[in-house]
């Protein structure tokens, strides 16, 4: 089974998370997750969902956010990742030219700035 793969009706999720399942349909018009749907219009949660779920409920429970503060920090988590996979796809790309020494760019300056305390 993949990670993201959708494999578990609310009820279920409901039940292994020990929430009503309007809270998990209001998670979902926040826009904070985004369950697969069946033809009949069935949601489907993935393991990743059942994971945000935790990581929103742990955020209003044990850390006292409101919804527009998961909001933030769920925006900032997703900036962060696409983030994290930008470098890790820089420095592939810097590997591969430093494979190809005539390729590399070289720095041309450096500047350091150096502050002093007066006192």
């Amino acid at each position: 089974m993949r990670y993201d793969e959708p494999v578990y009706l609310i009820s279920i999720v409901a039940k292994i998370l020990s929430i009503h399942p309007q809270t998990l349909r209001q998670y979902e018009k926040e826009g904070f997750i985004e369950p697969n749907r069946t033809g009949g219009k069935v949601r489907m949660y993935s393991q990743k969902d059942i994971d945000r779920i935790k990581t929103i409920m742990h955020l209003t429970r044990d850390m006292g956010v409101n919804l527009a503060g998961v909001d933030v920090i769920l925006r900032m988590q997703e900036q962060l990742e696409e983030a994290r996979v930008m470098i890790q796809e820089l420095q592939v790309e810097l590997s591969k030219k430093q494979d190809k020494p005539n390729q590399i760019v070289k720095r041309k300056n450096n500047f350091d700035m150096v502050f002093y305390d007066k006192g």
